[in-house]
C-alpha cells in the first residue's frame, strides 16, 4: 500500500528546518533544501523510493540571531539525525548532491547505524584550491566557444543581480554559472530556486571553510556500507571525474557512474538513466 506524503518542520536551535516526504519504497533521506530538491528527482523514482527531502541550516528558516557556532558541519549532521528520527525512517539511504554529498558521507561516518547506503551526486573530491584548479583546467580545455560566450554574458550580468539582492547571492551565483553547471548552457534554473530561502552566513561557512578543509578520506576505513558516486561528464563546477582516482582506494565499496549528457545535476538532466543506475545499484 502506498504511503501518504508528509510535510512539516522541526525547530533546531535558531532554525526551523522543513521536510517533505514523497513516494513509496525504501526510505532515502535527501539532504539540502526541502523546496529545491523535490524538483530535481523524477516522479518515476518516487514510485520506487520514499524520498525524504530535508533542509539544512543553510536553507532553513532562521527564527533568531545566530553565529558561527550555529553554522558548522557538526550542527548540520546532528540536525540530519534529529530529522531522520523525527520522520521515523530507520536505517536508510543517504543522498547528497554537490556540496551536500560531503554531508551525506560525513553523516554516514558519524551515524553508521542510521545509513544503509550513501549516494553522492556531482560531488568533487574536495573544495581545495588544487581541485578548483583542476576544474578550471577542465573548463579551459574542454568547452566550445559558444559555451564560453554564454558564460561570459551571464557573468557580465551577475554584479547587477548581486547588488539588487545581496541576500540571494548564492542563488544568483548558481544561476549565472549555468554554462558551467548544465548540459544545456542556456538552461534557466530559476524555477528550481523559487521560494528557496538562503542563510548566507551558513552557506559561506560550510562551502568556504568546512568543505574546503574537509578530508573525505578520514574515517573511510571504518565505513563499510556501499557508496555510489554519480558524476556528469560535462560538469565544469567541480573537478573532473579523474580527480577522484587518488581517493578511490580509500573506499571499501565504491561504485562510480558517469552520465555523458549531464553536467552538475544528472537526476534532472538524464532522469531515466540516473534512475536506472541508482535503482539497479540499490537492487530495488
Amino acid at each position: 500500500m502506498a504511503q501518504s506524503n508528509l510535510s512539516g518542520s522541526l525547530r533546531r536551535g535558531p532554525f526551523d528546518l522543513s521536510y517533505q516526504v514523497e513516494g513509496d519504497g525504501p526510505a532515502a533521506l535527501v539532504i539540502g533544501s526541502a523546496r529545491y530538491y523535490p524538483r530535481i528527482f523524477s516522479s518515476a523514482l518516487r514510485r520506487k523510493l520514499r524520498l525524504a527531502f530535508i533542509d539544512h541550516r543553510g536553507f532553513g528558516q532562521a527564527l533568531g540571531a545566530y553565529g558561527p557556532a550555529d553554522a558548522g558541519l557538526d550542527q548540520v549532521l546532528a540536525d540530519t539525525e534529529a530529522l531522520r528520527q523525527q520522520l521515523g525512517l530507520g536505517r536508510c539511504i543517504i543522498i547528497g548532491h554537490s556540496g551536500h554529498g560531503y554531508m551525506a558521507l560525513e553523516y554516514a561516518k558519524r551515524f553508521p547505524e542510521a545509513a544503509s547506503h550513501v549516494v553522492m551526486i556531482a560531488t568533487g573530491p574536495s573544495h581545495s584550491p588544487a581541485d578548483a584548479a583542476l576544474a578550471e583546467r577542465h573548463w579551459q580545455e574542454a568547452v566550445c566557444p559558444e559555451r564560453r560566450a554564454r558564460f561570459a554574458a551571464d557573468m557580465a550580468g551577475l554584479p547587477a543581480l548581486l547588488a539588487a539582492a545581496p541576500e540571494r547571492r548564492f542563488i544568483s551565483f548558481c544561476l549565472a554559472m549555468a554554462a558551467r553547471s548544465w548540459f544545456d548552457p542556456g538552461f534557466d534554473a530559476a524555477p528550481l530556486w523559487a521560494d528557496v530561502s538562503v542563510n548566507m552566513p551558513v552557506i559561506d561557512q560550510l562551502w568556504g571553510q568546512a568543505f574546503r578543509d574537509l578530508d573525505i578520506r578520514a574515517g573511510l576505513d571504518q565505513l563499510t556500507i556501499p557508496v555510489l558516486l554519480a558524476l556528469g561528464r560535462c560538469d565544469y563546477l567541480v573537478a573532473p571525474p579523474e580527480a577522484w582516482a587518488p581517493h578511490r582506494a580509500a573506499f571499501r565499496d565504491l561504485t562510480l557512474r558517469i552520465f555523458d549528457q549531464s553536467s552538475h545535476t544528472p537526476p534532472l538532466e538524464q532522469p531515466a538513466a540516473f534512475d536506472a543506475e541508482l535503482l539497479g545499484w540499490l537492487g530495488v
